[in-house]
């Protein structure tokens, strides 16, 4: 059961064309149809917010007409336009709406002088309703008895800044709207308890004043448009187990009730709250009766009962002095006289009437003499009603869109700008959004982002963090398309397609050719697991943005060791020694995974320590380090074959069993090549700086208490300053030390969440 009742001084639900579930009598509507209009990117689902509304400056739209009037008053008349619903009225023009296929609602307001009309959006999850002459209220929920926050827009000058009022701050709802600063709210009070007060916004500054007269149980108020100023409330009062309504005139200067009226209850959500000079009224319903308009004399005090009929039948009804317009849209529009009973023709069909505030209201109908569109209703000379079109149904011309320039780097180096990358493009008009979509050519991976007009000016742009799905995006290739489409909807969207090419510093301990660290642990089932870091800290934070499964059976090595670039295809790859001292090479493919394992060679058991991934000697490869059981350290060059990755072996020198961790860490100090650090059994840390040529100079004493950790990983560049990093791994947790650039205060320790709790859980970290 449905009833639709357009605008009868009622700036809520039924200025939206809602259709409302209505209960037998007794009980009030507790909820509405709700207006649920997120903006979603293109075929992904990604949500955007949406600004309150967009001013916009088109052109205006002429269009073609019905009927049987002249061609010059069917010029002089602005275009309903035609396949959209009535949304508001104002008393300088009016407010229509459609639905997108996306399910989102398109708003514009259209003068009645034949300016430019004004295209709008309408916020994210929220609603609106109009009043107070031409005031636009876009809010956050669907029913407007649900609103707390608020930005007022007075489309009598569709380029002024919204006025924007948070009614949350104030434990309030929004009940009407009294002016361009203004609102009536409800307020509700620790207590439980609800007062009305008068909200206004001047500047940064918000008051409130409280509206004198009503009784102190009062709650579930909602008001009427104002007119004259003065509005119309309706409220619920009495006893518990006995509660009544109640309606109250309140003069808004003085802050005061007027007169008050009673009522079988409170009939919020239901409408139809209208007054005149002569007459108030609210809607009704009696089972078995249905749908009624409850009037009564203001200066008699006499009441009277309108029967609608079923409130199925959606029902619109409006006052205009004492004559009550009705309908709805399988019937003629009538009019009512509350005083005589007389009722007259005035319409041969229409689907919404809305109040306007000066006393008349603005019917969506049509007649025979002049066709489809607006009409005004307004008390004559003699007090009856008299029907004037104001607006013709038609076609807006499709003024459409295009993209006049687009601002994209050819090459966006995200080292270099702290891996963001700003993206634009120039626009024809400002009343539009843009879809943008980012696709690496390679992977097929997508970012996806609906970029909103700009506060000034027509260039839309959006900067880009260089994150896909919570991780650092890989680099190559991108496709980088945009669709404009005109908020009005009118026209055919415009398309660009665009080549950028992403790109960072190679590290050697990426995987995944995004240039962040990805870090690699087996645990006690010998499983490996692969955590793919941020590119760049958090607050100060170094973080895992997604850990992989990379496989299982890896138990069967002594040690797994990330070597780098060792073939040339720019990410790391990994040796793994096996327990009958086999070398194996895993070459990196750039997609987290690795490719089928390849020999290396055997004999490689007379080793207990492997370190690589660093370019020990400058010629621009990785090399390896081993030490043997006797504590030789023997020098591997690589040799940038994926089947003979390492040439013969050098002798750097012995006493390097002293040891038991050594770990090549890139260049950290500034010198010709790698640098490599090992710690003793005592657990300190010792610097030995590459001299380029394979060896090391003197050792440089960093610090104790490294026996703390299990595992030293040279982890590549971790903070993305362009200096090698350290990872260290044990029970007491897991920190990044970051390379300095000093050899006297080699690193400086920082926070990570990668590992947290699982300081125990693997036992080899590479």
């Amino acid at each position: 059961m449905s009833l639709i009742l357009h605008g009868t001084s009622v700036p809520d639900l039924f200025s939206w064309g809602f259709t409302l579930q209505v209960r037998s009598t007794g009980t009030r509507l507790a909820t509405a149809v709700t207006a649920v209009l997120a903006v979603t990117a293109l075929g992904a689902g990604t949500l955007a917010a949406a600004p309150a509304a967009f001013a916009a400056t088109p052109g205006s739209f002429p269009g073609s007409f019905s009927g049987s009037g002249s061609a010059e008053a069917a010029d002089a008349l602005p275009v309903y336009p035609e396949g959209t619903d009535l949304g508001g009225v104002g008393t300088s023009g009016f407010l229509t709406y459609s639905f997108a296929q996306d399910g989102t609602r398109k708003l514009l307001w259209t003068p009645y002088d034949g300016g430019a009309s004004t295209p709008l959006q309408e916020p994210e999850d929220g609603g609106w309703t109009m009043g107070a002459g031409d005031v636009l209220v876009l809010g956050d929920d669907g029913w407007s008895a649900q609103m707390r926050s608020l930005t007022l827009r007075n489309m009598a000058d569709p380029s002024a800044p919204g006025v924007d009022i948070d009614l949350g701050a104030l434990n309030g709802n929004y009940v009407a709207v009294l002016s361009p600063t203004s609102v009536l709210a409800q307020l509700t009070k620790d207590d439980g308890t609800a007062e009305l007060h008068v909200v206004n916004k001047d500047g940064a500054t918000t008051t409130t004043r409280k509206v004198a007269g009503l009784p102190a149980d009062a709650t579930d108020f909602f008001g009427s448009r104002v007119q004259d100023g003065s509005v119309l409330v309706g409220y619920e009062t009495g006893p518990a187990g006995a509660r009544t309504g109640g309606r109250a005139l309140v003069d808004v200067a003085a802050g005061t009730v007027t007169a008050t009226y009673a009522a079988a209850e409170s009939g919020i959500g239901y409408g139809g709250l209208a007054f005149s000079g002569s007459h108030v009224t609210w809607y009704e319903y009696e089972s078995g009766t249905g749908g009624l308009i409850r009037s009564v004399d203001r200066v008699s005090g006499e009441v009277k009962r309108t029967v609608l009929g079923r409130h199925t039948d959606e029902w619109y009804t409006s006052l205009v002095g004492d004559w009550l317009v009705y309908g709805n849209p399988t019937t003629p529009v009538k009019a009512v006289s509350l005083t005589t009973g007389e009722i007259r023709d005035l319409l041969d069909s229409g689907s919404a009437s809305m109040a306007t505030g000066d006393g008349s209201a603005v019917v969506h109908g049509a007649r025979a003499a002049d066709g489809e569109g607006l009409f005004r209703i307004a008390a004559g000379a003699d007090g009856a009603p008299t029907v004037t079109k104001v607006a013709a149904s038609g076609s807006p011309v499709a003024a459409g869109v295009e993209i006049e320039q687009v601002h994209i780097p050819e090459v966006a180096y995200l080292d270099k700008t702290g891996g963001k990358v700003t993206l634009g493009w120039t626009l024809s008009r400002r009343d539009a959004y843009l879809d943008v979509t980012l696709t690496h050519v390679t992977t097929g991976k997508e970012f996806q982002k609906r970029v909103d007009a700009p506060a000034t000016g027509t260039l839309f742009s959006y900067t880009w963090d260089g994150i896909i799905g919570g991780v650092d995006a890989p680099n190559g290739t991108y496709a980088v398309e945009a669709e404009a489409t005109p908020l009005d909807g009118i026209g055919e969207p415009a398309y660009e397609g665009f080549l950028m090419a992403v790109a960072r510093t190679d590290n050697p301990h990426d995987y995944t050719h995004n240039g962040s660290t990805d870090v690699l642990a087996r645990d006690a089932a010998g499983v490996l697991w692969r955590d793919d870091l941020l590119d760049r800290p958090v607050n100060g934070l170094v973080k895992p943005a997604q850990r992989t499964r990379v496989g299982a059976g890896w138990q069967t090595y002594k040690q797994i060791e990330a070597v780098g670039n060792l073939a040339g295809n720019e990410v790391g790859d990994l040796i793994a020694l096996d327990g009958s001292g086999v070398l194996w090479h895993y070459l990196g493919k750039g997609d987290g995974t690795f490719a089928t394992r390849a020999r290396v060679g055997s004999g490689w058991g007379v080793y207990n320590k492997l370190t690589g991934g660093s370019d020990l000697n400058g010629d621009g490869r990785t090399d390896l380090l081993a030490t043997d059981t006797a504590g030789v350290l023997w020098f591997y060059k690589g040799t940038g074959s994926a089947t003979a990755p390492f040439a013969t072996r050098v002798r750097v020198g012995s006493g390097w069993g002293v040891y038991n961790q050594l770990t090549a860490v890139g260049n950290i100090a500034g010198t010709a090549a790698g640098d490599l650090v090992a710690r003793d059994t005592a657990g300190v840390l010792w610097l030995y700086q590459g001299n380029g040529r394979g060896g090391f100079s003197t050792r440089v004493r960093i610090g104790g208490g490294w026996g703390a950790f299990t595992q030293l990983v040279g982890a590549g560049d971790v903070d993305s300053d362009g200096r090698p990093d350290l990872i260290a791994y044990g029970a007491g947790g897991t920190y990044v030390y970051r390379s300095t650039g000093s050899t006297t205060a080699v690193f400086s320790r920082q926070s990570t969440s990668l590992y947290a709790g699982e300081g125990s859980k693997f036992n080899n970290v590479a």
